[in-house]
This record gives structure tokens, C-alpha cells and sequence, in this order.
């Protein structure tokens, strides 16, 4: 076979990879999609219990609706929020039937690893004739080698979870306590509700999982103490836009959280850097560091992690791959979504030249493509992929106009002032880094007064407050 002749791979099929295979489908390029679980959209089934704040309309690729309406599918009430569970019911499956994608993907097979037909990641010379060599392992342990042409990435980051030390590493006796941790977003009013039940839990992260892995835990009937620790002190940050936030159901998280902070029914611990985990019989502790000082937390008996995911690099380590030195995203992407520097829920629109990689015919795509950034939404996803099959099929100019329009999350705060100082904070009070960085869109270009360029516009036009949604 030549190399015109091979399929695209893409590896995963969640919402994002069937979206990639769906438009090379409807270009007629041929596609073989890799699974590594034995249903399409397995890790979303780790998760199905999870009711997103996105609605149906924003939850469907429109390539994928397309096809899918060919054969009499409709969408779900356009603005209902579905779950995880639903996302794979009621659309992944019944796209995974749609003809000429149903005998494209291959559950059970796991991408291992990747490389160039006959030549390792050193050889340079006629390495963009050489196919890709992909490594595949069935669930049974037979292992097989396929050729493609083009490869995208879009295997996310699910199984990979961020461990519970603060440096990044696993806090000192993290594995000696695997029977009292749990990662992610377990099923608290479901499948696991008698490991929570009447328990002492604490909850470490800041993110969307944590928040409802909380919310989940107050349901309980018989809820014992709960305990949220995190390693940041910016409250107004975590706790997201509220009524600013122009997802409504997102907003609404942080919020009610709060309130149940407020009240006491959530004890909360800031500025907690984790060291250690210790076993005792009773139960498990944290021990830390909280603005140098050493602290051991009250003892609980079970520990959820929700601090977040990382890609998984080990797959692609014969592949010539540029990425974002801290952040592991591709790398272009890496200051437009450092949250560093912003947390505004935005970025610049993107597509196939910023997701390639040095390795020609390589692309990342999906949450892989955000590396450790958080807040990745599907509609980011989807453009991606659009964009990614317009360039392989040759349609630079369909590739090339890439538009992204995000729901705002109504934060604009840099993440320099931890006491939570935000963008429309006097400027005496934040320092010249966050002066510089700015909060929405970099520094105001001509007003002092102004902390970026939405402040100044929203000054110019006589408004009160930054102009990103939060108030004066």
C-alpha cells in the first residue's frame, strides 16, 4: 500500500475523536478510530452519574448532528443539561451506528505507542514518507502492529489523574493509602454511596470535579463531616462567575458550594500544599505545609482526589512533539490558556496549524491538547476537529477559518494576587506582573485607570466594572 492508500487514525472515541471521524467521514477520507475501552465513550461512563452545564446544543458536534439526522436521530431538548451517562447513550452510540463510521472504530484496542515504519525519533531523512507504526493491544494481551498516514491524538486525559501531592509528585505514603483514596469523581448517591455514607471525608481540589464531588457528599442522607482542602487562597476565583457566568448551570456550582461553606456544613482549609498521607486505625491524615507552617489535618476515613488530570506523554515518546515546557499542552496553545496568567474562560480561536506538532501528519486534539490546563469545554473540541480534518483533506481555507466563541465563565482575575485582588481591583493594589499580564486580552492600551483592554472599554462607555463580568 502506498501511503495515500492508509487510513487517519484517531485514537479515542469520546465526544472529540468520533467528532474528528465523523468529518472525515463526511469527506469521504478513510478512518479507523482506536478505543482503548470496551464501549465508545468509556471514560465518560467513569463519570455518568456527572451532570454537565453545558446543554444538548452545545454538546453535539455539528458534523456529527448532520449525520446523525440522516438516519432520524434528533436532538434531545436543546436546553437540557445532559450527563455523562446520556452523552453516551443518546448521542455517542447511536453515532457510533451512523454507516461509515460504524466499521471505522475498534473497541478494545489500545494505542501503546507510536512511531515511523522502520526508523526511530532520531532518523531525519525522508521521515515524512515513512507511515505511522502504531502499537495496538487487544483486552486479551495479543498485541498488533497498523500503518496510517495521518494520526490525531484525541485520547484525553481521563486515566490519568493528577496525584495528591502538591508538588506534583504522590504525597509521601500516597500508594500505602490506595484503599482510602479515590480519584476523580466517584458515584457518592450511586454505586458508591455505602464507602461515603456517615463517613468523615475531605474532598482535595479546586476544580469543577471537586466542587461536585462536594455537593454530592451534603445529599447524603447520613453525610459526616466533610472536609475541602485546596492549595490556593483566591475563594473568588474558585468559586467561578456566579450570575456572570454565562453557562448558568456552571455559575451555580461554586455558589451553592459556597453557601454551604458559609453555613458550616463544609469546613474549608485554604493554602494546604499536601506533603503525606498517613494510615492509622481509625483512619487516614494530611500533612502539609500552610504558608511555611507545618499542619496535620483532623483525621478522616476517606479522601477523594480531585486535583485534576495529566496527558499521558508515554505514547508518543518516539514522535517529534513540541509542547508547552509546564503546562504539557501543544505548545502554541500554552500561553492563550496558562492559568497563570488568566482565567477569563476564553481562547483565541485555533485549528489544525496550532494543534500539529514538528512531526509532520501528527495532531493533538481535544483535552490532551490543554495538557494540565483546566477548563476545557466540548465545543473547543469539536472546532478542533473541524478544523484538523479540513487540513488533512486538503481544504486549507475551511481549515484556516476557525471560529471559537466560548461561554464566558464571568471570572477575569489573574491568579498573581492569591488574597484576591481580581482585574477590576485598584491597580495600587496588584502587583506590576498582574499590571502587565493583564486579566481579559492583555494590558489597557491607553488608560491608566484601566486593568486591561475590557476595563478600558468598559470605562470608555461610562460602565461600572472591568467589563468581564465582574462587578465594581
Amino acid at each position: 500500500m502506498t501511503m495515500n492508500d492508509l487510513p487517519i487514525a484517531v485514537i479515542g472515541a469520546g465526544p472529540v475523536g468520533l467528532a474528528a471521524a465523523a468529518n472525515l467521514v463526511e469527506r469521504n477520507i478513510p478512518v479507523r478510530v482506536y478505543e482503548a475501552g470496551n464501549t465508545v465513550g468509556a471514560n465518560l461512563q467513569d463519570w455518568a452519574h456527572v451532570r454537565i452545564f453545558t446543554p444538548w446544543e452545545q454538546s453535539v458536534d455539528p458534523v456529527s448532528r448532520r449525520l446523525l439526522e440522516a438516519e432520524g436521530w434528533s436532538l434531545p431538548r436543546s436546553n437540557a443539561l445532559p450527563t455523562g451517562g446520556d452523552l453516551v447513550d443518546r448521542y455517542l452510540l447511536p453515532l457510533s451506528r451512523v454507516p461509515g463510521l460504524a466499521a471505522a472504530i475498534e473497541t478494545g484496542a489500545k494505542v501503546t505507542a507510536i512511531s515511523r515504519q522502520g526508523i526511530d525519533k532520531v532518523a531525519s531523512r525522508g521521515r515524512e514518507t515513512k507511515p505511522f507504526a502504531l502499537r495496538i493491544r487487544k483486552l486479551d494481551g495479543s498485541e498488533r502492529v497498523d500503518l496510517a498516514r495521518v494520526v490525531i491524538d484525541a485520547s484525553g486525559t481521563w486515566q490519568n489523574p493528577n496525584p495528591l501531592g502538591a508538588t506534583g509528585l504522590p504525597a509521601m505514603g500516597e500508594a500505602e493509602s490506595r484503599d482510602h483514596l479515590a480519584y476523580g469523581m466517584p458515584d457518592i448517591l450511586g454505586r458508591q454511596r455505602e464507602c461515603y455514607a456517615g463517613k468523615r471525608v475531605a474532598v482535595v481540589g479546586a476544580g469543577y470535579s471537586a466542587i461536585n464531588v462536594l455537593l454530592d457528599l451534603t445529599k447524603l442522607e447520613s453525610a459526616g463531616t466533610l472536609l475541602w482542602v485546596v492549595r490556593g487562597k483566591n475563594m473568588a476565583k474558585i468559586y467561578g462567575g456566579g450570575d456572570a457566568d454565562e453557562l448558568a448551570a456552571r455559575g451555580k456550582l461554586g455558589q451553592h458550594l459556597k453557601s454551604l461553606v458559609d453555613s458550616g456544613r463544609v469546613t474549608l482549609v485554604t493554602g494546604f500544599a499536601t506533603e503525606s498521607v498517613a494510615r492509622s486505625r481509625a483512619g487516614v491524615t494530611l500533612s502539609g505545609q500552610v504558608d511555611g507552617d507545618a499542619v496535620t489535618l483532623p483525621e478522616v476515613d476517606e479522601i477523594i482526589v480531585a486535583t485534576g488530570q495529566r496527558p499521558d506523554l508515554e505514547m508518543t515518546r518516539e514522535l517529534r512533539l513540541e509542547l508547552d515546557p509546564w503546562l504539557e499542552s501543544v505548545k502554541v496553545l500554552g500561553p492563550m490558556i496558562d492559568p497563570n496568567l488568566h482565567s477569563c474562560g476564553s481562547v483565541e480561536p485555533h485549528g489544525h496549524r496550532e494543534l500539529s506538532h514538528p512531526e509532520p501528519g501528527f495532531y493533538t486534539i481535544g483535552v490532551k491538547s490543554y495538557g494540565r490546563a483546566p477548563t476545557f469545554l466540548l465545543l473547543t473540541g469539536y472546532e478542533q476537529a473541524r478544523s484538523v480534518a479540513a487540513a488533512i483533506a486538503g481544504d486549507r481555507v475551511a481549515a484556516d477559518n476557525v471560529h471559537l466563541v466560548l461561554p464566558d465563565t464571568g471570572i477575569c482575575q489573574t491568579d498573581f494576587d492569591e488574597e484576591g485582588a481580581g482585574c477590576c481591583a485598584p491597580l495600587a493594589a496588584k502587583s506590576v506582573a498582574a499590571k502587565t499580564a493583564g486579566c481579559c486580552g492583555g494590558p489597557a492600551i491607553v488608560r491608566e485607570d484601566a486593568c486591561c483592554v475590557a476595563d478600558e472599554v468598559a470605562k470608555d462607555e461610562g460602565r461600572k466594572g472591568c467589563g468581564c463580568g465582574v462587578a465594581a
